[in-house]
């Protein structure tokens, strides 16, 4: 065994750097070999980095919320032999130097080499100070490079005069406000979204769907199709292949705008906004028109798991070229979502609601849900955006013209 430094994982190209999210162990700790040490987050996933062998976190060099790079040390593990029921540190040999010699001088009785290493005594000496002055958090009281640098610093405070912070939570009246900074994730959509009301010429178009036949048609066969599928038959995969049959006839909307150029897509990539603890995420179904109905709510439901245990990769969130976007899952009656830049527009669907509508004269109590659809005005006409949503209600009421593909 060997002691090993923790290093940031290879980040995309795409990704200049990330923030050290959470450290899942203290310094101290005992870790053992594939143990899950710190999360780095960066602007789309997170990131989790393992442990490389067994042994003890000697030091963490980047704190949580640090900004770090790819392969940049994020602290060090020391190397232990495990002897019965005891612990002991790799025995290493260091060449007394002055600054140990001048810290023999100063310790008054000789210290324990299970509890104060080579280097903790050279950093103790450095810094005029005892191992006495010093509280060890380490394993066994082991003194660690922390808890000397922590006591240095409390020495400095205590020399300094005192200056009232800045507090983070405020009291004033009964009335408190905490303040806590973004998480990078958030950070990151918050840019897009502006980006997108900022350099995109966005309108919303507005529309209905009876939703009685397909409700009509799950109820009939969702007991038969998860028992032969091994997964639940939803509505996502009812609007997918909806979409997938729109974009086919209206390949604006599936195209994007690069420079001057207008690019179109010969293929059918739709991101799914999924919501997570992190914040919105838009990981993507590839192939779209290639998939069964089945293999469509498997893949959603993977990707909404994988979302909420922070488990998504770059992968899994690169590339689309329509978005999907369910706010009906909280209770939402009617929104304009904001198009996923470099995409051209967004749907959106929205609660189903009773409500009377008039069917061949008459007034009637249906299942109706609300349809938006939001688009870059400088790609997709008024006729164009119309249509793809007219387009996607008939498929909806119609779902047997999905079958067809009339």
């Amino acid at each position: 065994m060997s002691d090993f430094e923790i290093l940031t994982p290879v980040l995309p190209e795409s990704v200049a750097d990330a923030t050290v999210a959470t450290w899942h162990k203290k310094v101290g700790d005992q870790v053992k070999r594939d143990d899950v040490l710190v999360e780095i987050e960066t602007d789309k996933v997170v990131l989790e980095v393992p442990a490389q062998g067994d042994g003890v976190l000697e030091s963490i060099l980047q704190a949580e919320g640090a900004t770090v790079i790819s392969n940049q040390v994020l602290g060090k593990v020391t190397a232990q032999a495990i002897v019965g029921n005891d612990t002991k540190e790799s025995v290493q040999k260091v060449e007394q130097t002055p600054a140990d010699r001048h810290l023999a001088n100063l310790t008054s009785e000789p210290t324990n080499s299970d509890t104060l290493s080579p280097a903790a005594r050279r950093l103790l000496a450095e810094n005029d100070l005892t191992a006495d002055q010093v509280q060890g958090t380490g394993v066994g009281g082991r003194i660690t490079r922390e808890d000397i640098e922590r006591t240095v610093a409390q020495r400095a405070s205590q020399a300094q005069p005192k200056q009232e912070a800045t507090p983070t939570t405020l009291n004033v009246a009964g009335r408190d406000e905490k303040r806590v900074p973004m998480t990078r994730l958030r950070k990151r959509v918050a840019e897009r979204l502006l980006e997108a009301k900022n350099s995109t010429a966005m309108l919303t178009t507005f529309n209905e769907v009876d939703m009685q036949p397909i409700m009509q048609l799950r109820k009939k066969y969702a007991e038969k199709f998860e028992k032969l599928h091994d997964t639940r038959l939803g509505f996502m995969s009812f609007y997918v292949k909806a979409v997938v049959e729109a974009l086919k006839r209206y390949p604006e909307v599936n195209a994007s705008i690069d420079g001057d150029d207008i690019v179109y897509h010969n293929y059918f990539d739709i991101s799914i906004a999924v919501s997570t603890p992190r914040g919105l995420v838009t990981p993507v179904l590839r192939n779209c028109d290639k998939l069964s109905m089945a293999e469509i709510e498997k893949q959603i439901k993977t990707l909404a798991e994988k979302g909420r245990d922070g488990k998504l990769t770059v992968e899994d969130l690169t590339g689309g070229n329509f978005t999907i976007t369910n706010g009906g899952v909280f209770g939402s009656l009617m929104s304009t979502p904001i198009i996923n830049p470099p995409q051209s527009a967004i749907l959106g669907m929205h609660a189903i609601k009773d409500r009377p509508v008039a069917v061949n004269g008459e007034v009637v109590i249906r299942p109706m849900m609300y349809l938006a659809l939001s688009y870059d005005h400088r790609l997709i006409d008024g006729r164009e955006s119309v249509g793809f949503l007219v387009t996607i209600k008939e498929m909806l009421e119609d779902p047997t013209r999905l079958l067809l593909e009339v």
